[in-house]
């Protein structure tokens, strides 16, 4: 009998954080095949360049429930064993919740929260003893925030979520981590949340690079804990946000962002 295919399924895999778990699991030699989802083909085909490690590019929309239910289908055809899942498919609008679109608050919920849930179930039944989980948070989900407000919202949920699946998980093995990174520095998610045209953020300092974000994030999956803080700001903003009441983190972050 032929052991199952080995491989990891990445969302949001054409930039940012999920084209650097691409780069570094692809480094690891132990995978078959990384399985990188995101709806830009041509930035999918890009990633053969950056990995010795086979890619199967699946162009799709994560927002539109069909792409779950091919993913279900792919995964009954091929039944491979999953390694990673990394669901770092997301994004943000900052503005205040009257100036943002109600598409894109809406649009936020559907994949920051209910895409990562229905990418989540669809890989269960697939994973092993010392596969792993990695949902891609954000400090954001620590405190409320205006200016972000739906957005720390769905990372809120996200933590949420990810935190009662770790534990749920512990005694088959499967190692569940939240990850909770500061902004982060040459990726597209500063000049995509600024899309509404509003300076609700004036300043973005202290930004991490994905490299690191991402190392930092593997050595706490391995290690299982249950949320990863990558580098010392968004560890302070954990320790701060769970000791301070939100009444008084609120408008601090209020002042903070119009400086």
């Amino acid at each position: 009998m032929t052991e199952p295919k080995k491989i990891a399924v990445i969302t949001g895999a054409s930039s940012g954080l999920g084209r650097e778990f691409v780069k570094q699991l692809g480094r690891y030699g132990e995978l078959s095949e990384i399985w990188a989802i995101a709806r830009r083909e041509e930035k999918l085909l890009e990633l053969t360049g950056i990995t010795e490690c086979p890619i199967k590019p699946i162009p799709a929309d994560l927002t539109e429930e069909k792409t779950t239910a091919m993913l279900r289908d792919m995964f009954r055809k091929e039944d491979p064993e999953i390694a990673y899942l990394i669901n770092a498919a997301g994004f943000g609008r900052i503005g205040m919740s009257t100036e943002i679109p109600a598409e894109d608050n809406e649009a936020m919920i559907d994949l920051n929260c209910r895409a990562a849930v229905a990418v989540t179930d669809a890989a269960l039944p697939y994973m092993r003893k010392g596969s792993r989980i990695l949902e891609i948070c954000s400090t954001a989900a620590f405190q409320p925030l205006p200016g972000l407000n739906v957005y720390a919202a769905t990372k809120a949920f996200l933590m949420s979520y990810t935190k009662s699946l770790h534990y749920e998980l512990l005694l088959r093995g499967i190692h569940v981590t939240a990850v909770c990174p500061y902004w982060i520095k040459d990726t597209e998610f500063i000049p995509v949340a600024q899309m509404t045209g509003k300076k609700a953020v004036k300043h973005f300092p202290f930004t991490a690079k994905p490299p690191f974000v991402v190392s930092w994030a593997l050595f706490d999956s391995d290690i299982n804990l249950w949320v990863s803080t990558p580098g010392p700001v968004p560890l302070l903003h954990r320790m701060t946000a769970k000791f301070i009441p939100h009444f008084i983190m609120v408008p601090v972050w209020d002042l903070l962002r119009r400086i």
